[in-house]
């Protein structure tokens, strides 16, 4: 229990953690640097720097970690000096409008120089008008005007050695906007009148050259164009006779040509009406062909319609008779599988076999009992007991229809047989019994038992 509850502690603490961290999680824009100031070190953040442009904004009163930061542009700025008064070599004065182009180069030194990027230190400005007064100082103003390319490449020199102390770099030269003169002073003025005159005079003459070179060119142009003419005119009867001739050739090569067309034409018609009728032949022959085959395929198809429906009729009958002998085969062989069956099932239990065989014996005992039955009916017997009950002697006097009681009486008669009363006694029944039919056995078997008196009654 205590093991989870620490568990979801920690889990709690470390959704804050998160959750603080996001928080606080601070990305620098492309365009900016931040200059991030802990209790350790001072470092820069921002795109392209080797710290990255991640960094946690802990706030400043948290101990050991907490920072302060500073935000620096990296965009792009300019400073201009207007209504700068310069001197030439010649100590001549006049006015330069000066505009420069800068962007922080090192973001750790800007930040210690510039305390404040909307209002650019006094230095900085310095160091643009040191370089605009010793550069225009060593030139003629009239070199000055005439090349200001050349003074925006050696402003930016000028100034680049200052400017990285600053953590500055120049984006593009420097640029000479405007030169004009100073308060009181004509010198530029007086310059651009003497160029005007110049360029007027140069103008006139150009313009001069030009009349008289444009009048030059029309008389060139007229004498052109009247050798041209010329020129054209013999072109035109040289290609009139060239035409004329040509037109005679081509028309003898047409009639020419016309006249080879025509045999080729003749020979032609005749080829078609022979490739006609050898092709009209050919197709004849074709045709009597295919009619030939189909005739033939009529033929061979109806032989073997008649082929595939003896087949047919003959394997129908032998479907027949096989159908009708395994339906008699099924008839006959339904009993005798029906006794196998039940022949295995009874072979497998037993049990049912001690049952059948009871059945089997109580059977026989039955058709033994009735014949026993219909034999006592015909018979004249008299059974005298003298131990047990009525039923018991009964019982034994049946004993003499079976293989045991017949056993018994054949030991008495020849015990009797071996004593002299006895043979008497046997004499006495084979004489009984070759008289003749008038004495019925019944009777004779009454009178043996009343004229022998001494046999005693078995004692069952």
């Amino acid at each position: 229990m205590t093991t989870f509850i620490l568990g979801g502690i920690a889990l709690i603490l470390l959704i804050v953690a998160i959750i603080i961290a996001m928080i606080f999680r601070t990305v620098v824009p492309t365009d900016k640097v931040h200059i991030v100031q802990s209790q350790k070190a001072t470092a820069a953040y921002g795109s392209g720097l080797d710290n990255g442009n991640v960094y946690y904004r802990w706030p400043s009163f948290i101990p050991k970690i907490g920072i302060v930061f500073r935000e620096i542009p990296m965009n792009n700025f300019s400073i201009s000096l207007k209504d700068y008064d310069a001197y030439d070599v010649n100590r001549l004065q006049f006015m330069v409008d000066v505009t420069a182009f800068f962007q922080v180069d090192d973001p750790l030194t800007a930040a210690k120089r510039i305390p404040d990027f909307k209002v650019m230190p006094e230095d900085i400005f310095g160091i643009v008008q040191g370089a605009a007064r010793r550069v225009l100082a060593a030139y003629e103003i009239n070199v000055i005007m005439t090349d200001r390319a050349q003074f925006g490449d050696k402003f930016t020199e000028e100034v680049a050695n200052d400017l990285k102390s600053w953590g500055l770099r120049t984006v593009k030269n420097l640029e000479l906007m405007d030169i004009r003169d100073a308060e009181g002073s004509r010198v530029v003025a007086n310059i651009m009148a003497m160029k005007s005159s110049e360029i007027d005079r140069l103008s006139r003459i150009e313009v001069a050259e030009n009349m008289r070179a444009a009048e030059e060119a029309e008389i060139e142009a007229r004498r052109q164009v009247d050798i041209s003419r010329q020129q054209a005119e013999q072109a035109v009867g040289e290609r009139t006779a060239e035409k004329d001739k040509a037109v005679g050739i081509a028309q003898q090569l047409s009639r020419q040509e016309v006249l080879t067309q025509e045999k080729t034409t003749r020979e032609r018609a005749m080829e078609v009406t022979r490739v006609d009728q050898v092709k009209q032949a050919e197709i004849n022959m074709e045709a009597a062909i295919v009619a030939a085959d189909e005739q033939r395929e009529v033929a061979i198809r109806d032989a073997d319609g008649k082929l595939e429906a003896a087949k047919r009729e003959a394997e129908g009958v032998k479907v027949n008779g096989e159908a009708k002998g395994a339906a008699d085969k099924a008839i006959l062989m339904a009993p005798v599988d029906a006794q196998i069956a039940l022949a295995e099932k009874i072979a497998s239990l037993p049990e049912y076999q001690a049952y059948l065989l009871g059945i089997r014996a109580i059977e026989a005992q039955e058709s033994v009992g009735k014949a026993q039955a219909a034999a006592l009916t015909t018979a004249d017997v008299k059974v005298i007991t003298n131990t047990g009950s009525a039923t018991e002697g009964l019982t034994d006097a049946m004993q003499l229809f079976s293989g045991k009681g017949g056993l018994q009486i054949g030991t008495m008669l020849e015990g009797l047989a071996n004593t002299e009363q006895g043979r008497g006694v046997l004499d006495a029944l084979k004489g009984l019994m070759n008289k003749g039919d008038t004495s019925s056995p019944s009777s004779s078997a009454g009178d043996v038992a009343a004229e022998k008196p001494a046999t005693a009654p078995r004692k069952r």
